[in-house]
């Protein structure tokens, strides 16, 4: 099983790295054969699948640059996950999974600003406004993977409606 999730994490990688526009649909997609792996064998699967994608992507999709988003952040995100949803609070949860998505966005605007545009002049963004939105977009994101892996749980483990990652 973690064989097939990773070639079909790899595949759906290769997708984002030259389809323009539905990259980050690509990603979402790729994230959740991690978290099939966690369902089916755990955190330490799902790492090995997040492992064995980055480190073969890496290896045979050229465009290497494409790879960031799904290392940096959509392909370990099921496993980071299935820790966040033990929390018994749902606001907590959800706090705790916006500090994350503004630490990564944060991360992410800093090394867009200082390595890929060092010598470009770029127009000032309004920072707050990005984070906003792309809180809000994550957010987004982790309620459609919650929404798909109800719906792989409910398909194919027979598991009841409305469950999370966890058990």
């Amino acid at each position: 099983m973690g064989g097939i999730c990773t070639a079909l994490a790899v595949i759906f990688m290769f997708g984002a790295s030259f389809v323009p526009g539905i990259e980050l649909t690509l990603f979402l997609i790729s994230s959740l054969f991690t978290a099939v792996m966690v369902i089916e064998a755990g955190a330490a699967g799902g790492l090995s699948v997040f492992a064995a994608a980055s480190l073969l992507g890496l290896i045979l999709i050229p465009n290497k640059l494409a790879l960031i988003p799904y290392v940096f952040c959509f392909g370990y995100y099921a496993v980071l996950k299935y820790y966040i949803e033990k929390i018994k609070s749902g606001v907590l949860q959800l706090v705790v999974k916006a500090c994350y998505f503004a630490a990564v966005l944060f991360i992410g605007l800093f090394f867009f600003k200082s390595v890929l545009t060092s010598g470009v002049h770029m127009p000032e963004w309004p920072t707050g406004g990005l984070f906003a939105a792309g809180i809000v977009m994550a957010l987004l994101y982790d309620y459609v993977m919650t929404f798909l892996i109800n719906w792989y749980r409910r398909r194919f483990k027979g598991s009841p409606e409305n469950l999370k990652l966890v058990h």
